[in-house]
């Protein structure tokens, strides 16, 4: 009774994301770079271009190891006119001591500070079609631009998102966000449904759909996180040459389950695995469906047979469609 229960309030959950607007805190790691280095430090380090980004704009990179491997990928916001000097950073808490540590490691012999600025600020995550409206700040546009506002004596620095808006305020403030939100109509919403929004619009996470045994072309954020006419970076020359000279052996797919899977369960062709499975979730719309990455033979139309339970998937692109 209780897995019925919870299946139509998450479906209740997923429609507001769908139709309006859903909101819950988010569970970031933040680091705060700054100094006169800033910019051009993690220019050198990240695989997007750091030093191109105005005040109020953002990007998404990754952090990759000297071949051309994931050691952590982020969102990078250079903050306004008045902050300019600081670029922000967050990142999965997994991938945050690496990340941090990387960082300090390499920015001896510039001016360049890092904090961690995890414990002084909260982000609250809108998503649906009238999450700028219901939460009431300016609209931001493209992805990663930012404005900031105080409202009710709350200062907020919205942010915009693939899905909707991030608010990053004060932890003090996380409630009084909470109630503003739920006063304009948007509903409280649990991460298993934004989770299913997340894996329809075929975006990996750090941790379950991807890890330092993926390249960025093998967990198919290049498009979002690479730029390619940027000077040199980590791992840049292994990402370049496969970008330039060949195709991924692996690449970041779609699966259309016959039934529930679970994160970690192999996915064969014939008789070889050909990967094993990264988000599943149950969809209201889709049914059951996940991300996986899979070898190069595991072509979209083809079926793989899931774990060990007589489960089959159709490799589909991504995102998915209805």
């Amino acid at each position: 009774m209780t897995e019925i229960a919870t299946q139509v309030e998450l479906d209740g959950q997923y429609r507001a994301l769908r139709e309006e607007a859903g909101f819950l805190a988010r569970e970031r790691a933040m680091l705060l770079v700054g100094g006169p280095d800033a910019a051009d430090y993690l220019q050198g380090q990240l695989t997007n271009d750091v030093e191109g980004l105005e005040p109020d704009q953002g990007c998404y990179a990754a952090l990759l190891d000297r071949k051309g491997h994931l050691v952590a990928d982020m969102r990078v916001l250079r903050l306004s006119h008045t902050h300019a000097d600081n670029l922000w950073l967050d990142t999965e808490p997994s991938a945050f001591e690496p990340l941090r540590k990387h960082l300090e490691t390499y920015k001896i012999g510039r001016e360049v500070e890092i904090a961690d600025a995890s414990a002084d600020w909260t982000i609250t995550s809108v998503i649906g079609p009238a999450s700028v409206e219901m939460a009431g700040v300016p609209p931001v546009s493209p992805e990663h631009a930012q404005s900031y506002s105080e409202l009710d004596g709350i200062e907020i620095l919205a942010v915009a998102t693939d899905q909707g808006v991030d608010l990053i305020t004060r932890p003090q403030a996380a409630d009084a966000v909470a109630e503003r939100l739920v006063a304009a109509g948007a509903v409280p919403v649990s991460k298993g449904a934004t989770e299913i929004v997340r894996v329809e619009s075929g975006r990996p996470r750090f941790g379950l759909d991807m890890g330092p045994e993926f390249m960025p072309a093998e967990a198919g954020i290049v498009e979002r996180a690479v730029d390619f006419e940027k000077g040199c970076y980590i791992g840049q020359e292994p990402v370049a040459r496969l970008h330039y000279r060949g195709k991924p052996n692996r690449s970041l797919r779609g699966l259309r389950l016959s039934a529930p899977a679970a994160p970690g369960d192999s996915l064969v062709l014939g008789e070889r695995e050909v990967g094993r499975v990264g988000t599943p979730c149950i969809s209201p719309a889709l049914g059951p469906i996940a991300l996986a990455v899979v070898r190069r033979e595991a072509a979209e139309g083809e079926q793989l047979t899931v774990g060990d339970d007589g489960v089959t998937a159709e490799v589909v692109e991504l995102p998915f469609s209805a």
